[in-house]
């Protein structure tokens, strides 16, 4: 496959000079670079500028509620083993709104991918603080500037046992796309956060403030404690890193543990059912 067949040839929506437009471009590269057929993919996305990028991508596509995007995509990867399913939101609709799903379909480790466009602010509802706005940013609704601690997700992520969990910077495209193919080929669920500059919004987290603030990690992912203290950086100061921040491999999938794959691999959506059967279940459990 190359980055060009997953082209849709539409007109994108995005701001120009947003940062999205390198993180679509590093996706297509990577989706290319493993092969995988648009036909054999899923991206589930929510709602604000983040949930667009499926549109503008060859694939199946499901575009759930704000901050829902988790359930169905687990649902799809259970449903379909055989697929490759995509979770893609922004730091609103995945830490705000959909942090709930997030805390628990990291402990069912479910094997999808999530990426998550972290801008630092609401970029669809015209510029609100989201929870991981640095302390100080000023918007038209935190007039004295944001006060509240910014939410980790990473060490969040690294704490509940995500089996892998990176970081990457969307002006970096090359590096991006190695993050992704190592996330969307490991066996498990890959929470992958991408700095992504807002140029419409947020005037204070550049493309320049990213290249500033970030670095490149060299240490031994699969050292949990180092990989919580590493989750740490950046915040009250200092350089965020940037790189794959804990992996673990060997663990068993959500989809593994689900008993009507044991022993019968064949996915839910090729098996029969008896409507009937069903129905007796139901008017069984109402006499109860």
């Amino acid at each position: 496959m190359r980055p060009e067949d997953y082209d849709m040839n539409v007109e994108i929506a995005w701001c120009p000079g947003c940062g999205n437009f390198s993180i679509l471009r590093a996706l297509k590269m990577a989706l290319a670079d493993l092969d995988i057929l648009p036909e054999r993919l899923v991206l589930v996305s929510g709602i604000g500028q983040a949930g667009k990028l499926p549109q503008y991508l060859k694939c199946n596509h499901f575009n759930g509620l704000h901050g829902r995007s988790l359930p169905a995509a687990v649902a799809i990867k259970a449903t379909n083993p055989q697929l490759t399913v995509i979770d893609v939101s922004g730091d609103g609709c995945m830490y705000g709104e959909g942090g709930n799903h997030l805390i628990h379909n990291i402990r069912r480790n479910p094997d999808i991918t999530t990426i998550v466009h972290g801008n630092m602010v609401y970029g669809l509802t015209k510029g609100q603080a989201s929870p991981t706005s640095q302390p100080g940013f000023r918007t038209p609704v935190q007039v004295q500037g944001v006060f509240e601690e910014p939410f980790n997700p990473l060490a969040v992520a690294v704490a509940l046992g995500a089996t892998f969990v990176a970081r990457a910077f969307s002006g970096d495209v090359e590096r991006t796309r190695d993050i992704l193919v190592e996330a969307i080929s490991h066996h498990g669920y890959a929470l992958v956060d991408i700095f992504q500059p807002c140029v419409t919004f947020n005037r204070v987290n550049t493309f320049q403030w990213f290249r500033e603030h970030t670095y490149y990690t060299d240490h031994d992912p699969a050292d949990r404690l180092l990989a919580l203290e590493k989750s740490l950086e950046g915040y009250g100061g200092g350089r965020f890193p940037l790189g794959v921040i804990y992996r673990v491999e060997g663990e068993r999938t959500f989809e593994e543990n689900l008993s009507v794959y044991h022993g019968d691999a064949t996915p839910l959506w090729r098996r029969s059912h008896d409507p009937d059967k069903l129905k007796r279940l139901i008017e069984s459990k109402r006499m109860v």
